[in-house]
């Protein structure tokens, strides 16, 4: 999806280029979806001239590990400078990369990655096992990657191999291997050395990027050299990329902290596995009926939610997977009908004018894009026999009634994993199903989708209990954006991890 602004709002830094942890992200205050919408309409102005050069922003003063840094400009850089096992796709698929073969034993809930052959550092050494085993050893323990790899009993380097044992069954456990990988004994430099396409070289205290030498790929790389432009901070960020001084950044444009700013520049957005949702307090005894939750879920129109609310930076989803993955169940869809909704309705009883039933709506107030969401959600439900009431929280304070059940439906998001395992949102004792809906059947379902060799079709029977007891229900997933000084990249098609992705079919039009 591209588009063009002139003169509008930035939504700057909370980038989505991070590791995928299963856990409910800090939100923050944005500008009302109608002022984005009314925005994106603008006429557009003149591209500004062409820059001489490519630059990216970089700050000095971070360190660069790929593993420990914090989002922003460093994992942007990162993504020129160091590769992981796999790469995950446009449709949220894992593709082989420094590893060229992997073989799963489900006996031994063991994994054996062979690693590609020829692959050597930018300083000329080669990748081995040890490398591997030492940067996801690292990766166990950090913030950034801990929760996705708690299902990691251990890791251990063979010749030419990577084995890394589980404590519990996982067939799609490849997907969470886009860790990207350093050089062990350099993971403590403000420059860790990595297998990327570029290097990074310091000359008097000007630092750049330059083709690296080493690296296995054999297409040709769009910019002989890639300027970096020091940046500290959501403001300087915005000031070098609105003076033209950088021509890429990442940002969520529909997350916190708005800037104003002026320019001309494109859009291209990415998908990601976070996943906005209604959650029910399955303890209230109007919500317990799962035909209840079930009329509730057709009177959601998800589409108007993506396109409208979230200016298309989001795509409509009924169940927690993402559309643009082939493991989607399409086929289970029922489109958006106010007339099933109705029926429905009149089904369960909550149809009959006669009664009015009051219910509260949660959602976290630091983030007016989920108020705003929250309040047409309410309103779209608030027909028949209900009336929706949107209470807004500051973030502890909406932890804490969540953790404590005070509430009849929450809206929320979750960055969910790309093995799409949704244990600790809809299993039985789940770290975030906050109201303690328990089906046996579902934890069965569960567990035979980790351990299956057939995941489309777990997928579906997954999807289809999920939508006979309507636990959740799923509204869209969010897109990531990758800005650019209009003119200067064409070919772009980033993914959630990459601004970069497919990094040979990129054209850099500069002056």
């Amino acid at each position: 999806m591209k588009f063009r602004k002139a003169a509008v709002f930035l939504l700057l830094p909370a980038l989505l280029l991070s590791g995928c942890t299963q856990e409910l992200p800090d939100e923050g205050g944005a500008p009302l979806p109608g002022d984005l919408a009314a925005l994106s309409s603008q006429k557009e102005e003149p591209s500004a001239a062409l820059p001489e050069t490519f630059s990216l922003p970089y700050d000095s003063g971070a360190a660069l590990d790929p593993v420990t840094c914090p989002d922003g400009a460093q994992q942007t850089l990162g993504a020129l400078l160091y590769e992981g096992l796999f790469q995950l796709d446009e449709e949220l698929e894992p593709q082989y990369r420094l590893c060229t073969d992997a073989s799963y034993d489900p006996e031994a809930m063991t994994w054996t990655l062979q690693l590609r052959e020829g692959v050597t550092f930018s300083d000329g050494s080669s990748l081995t096992a040890s490398d591997v085993a030492a940067t996801l050893n690292r990766a166990r323990t950090a913030p950034r990657y801990q929760a996705r790899l708690a299902c990691v009993q251990s890791v251990r380097a063979a010749k030419g191999t990577v084995v890394i044992t589980l404590n519990r069954p996982n067939t799609g456990f490849t997907a969470l291997l886009d860790i990207p990988i350093v050089k062990a004994g350099t993971e403590n430099n403000s420059v860790p050395t990595g297998t990327g396409p570029y290097t990074l070289v310091s000359d008097s205290g000007n630092f750049y990027l330059v083709p690296n030498s080493s690296w296995w790929g054999s297409g040709k790389l769009p910019a002989d050299r890639i300027e970096l432009v020091p940046c500290t901070g959501s403001d300087a960020l915005r000031y070098q990329f609105t003076s033209h001084a950088v021509q890429l950044i990442t940002a969520d444009l529909t997350d916190s902290e708005p800037l104003s700013a002026a320019g001309s520049f494109s859009s291209t957005d990415a998908d990601t596995t976070v996943l906005q949702y209604i959650g029910f307090n399955v303890q209230r005894e109007l919500l317990s009926d799962p035909a209840v939750r079930r009329a509730l879920s057709l009177g959601v129109d998800r589409s108007t939610v993506a396109d409208v609310y979230l200016s298309g930076h989001a795509v409509a989803a009924q169940f927690p997977v993402s559309p643009v993955s082939a493991l989607y169940p399409a086929e289970l869809e029922t489109g958006y009908s106010y007339n099933a909704f109705e029926d429905a309705m009149t089904d369960v009883g909550l149809n009959t004018g006669e009664t009015t039933r009051e219910l509260t709506l949660l959602v976290n107030d630091d983030n007016s894009f989920k108020v705003s969401i929250a309040r047409y959600l309410a309103s779209s439900l608030s027909v028949f026999d209900l009336k929706f009431t949107v209470e807004t929280l500051p973030w502890e304070d909406y932890l804490t009634a969540l953790a404590a059940g005070n509430y009849d439906l929450y809206f929320a998001e979750v960055r969910l994993t790309a093995d799409w395992d949704l244990t600790a949102l809809i299993g039985t004792g789940g770290q975030l199903n906050y109201s303690g809906w328990s089906d046996p059947a579902m934890d069965e379902i569960l567990s035979a989708c980790a351990a299956s060799q057939n995941q489309a079709a777990s997928m579906r029977a997954l999807c289809a209990r999920l939508f006979s007891q309507a636990p959740i229900l799923p509204v869209c997933f969010k897109r990531t954006s990758v800005l650019t000084q209009t003119g200067v990249a064409e070919g772009l098609s980033p993914t959630a991890a990459d601004p970069f992705y497919n990094l040979e079919g990129i054209t850099l039009h500069l002056a």
